[in-house]
């Protein structure tokens, strides 16, 4: 019965992932928030399936979380990030973000850019490494490596909400792991 509920949800996953991420990209500028909130309707139509919620019209219950979504998210008054900085500033026009690359200092702009990007490689490899090895496989293939879901899923047999879940955990960790390296480079 499990299998058949995990069964139902891939295939809801897999039919709405594509209008539910173009529906959330058009109200949320920054393509990462966009692509959490996407993450968090799923994660949301998981629990309530693991609940036994009745959910009668999945598609309609879909797009209504996602907008509760955006929001909350318009409620919250964040600060800026510093990869949200770059992310606006950048001359990439299409909807990917630019490489991991991009986003740190030029290591040929000076010693102290140098300086601040070794900083920030150690500190998220270290906080890659504090990850669970699910969730760091996941983020790795598919923030770094560019893989969908759905490619990571037929190649590792593990279903795509239960990727979804796991890669959401290791978003959640790594701000949070980040935050106080984010907060140091914001006072200097």
């Amino acid at each position: 019965m499990l299998l058949e509920q995990d069964q139902r949800v891939s295939e809801v996953v897999e039919r709405e992932q594509s209008r539910l991420r173009n529906f959330i990209r058009r109200r949320v500028p920054d393509p990462r928030d966009a692509e959490d909130i996407l993450q968090d309707v799923f994660s949301e139509l998981v629990e309530a399936n693991r609940l036994l919620m009745p959910i009668e019209h999945v598609t309609g219950w879909l797009f209504r979380v996602a907008r509760n979504r955006i929001t909350d998210l318009f409620r919250k008054k964040k600060p800026e990030s510093f990869s949200d900085a770059v992310l606006t500033n950048s001359e990439n026009d299409d909807d990917d973000p630019p490489p991991f690359e991009d986003l740190l200092p030029s290591p040929d702009a000076g010693p102290d850019a140098l300086y601040a990007r070794n900083i920030l490689v150690d500190e998220l490899e270290s906080a890659l490494d504090e990850l669970p090895e699910e969730q760091r496989e996941v983020f790795v293939a598919h923030e770094f490596e560019g893989r969908t879901f759905k490619e990571i899923a037929a190649e590792t047999g593990v279903t795509v909400n239960t990727l979804l879940s796991r890669k959401r955990y290791a978003v959640l960790h790594l701000r949070e792991r980040l935050r106080s390296i984010y907060d140091q480079f914001m006072q200097t």
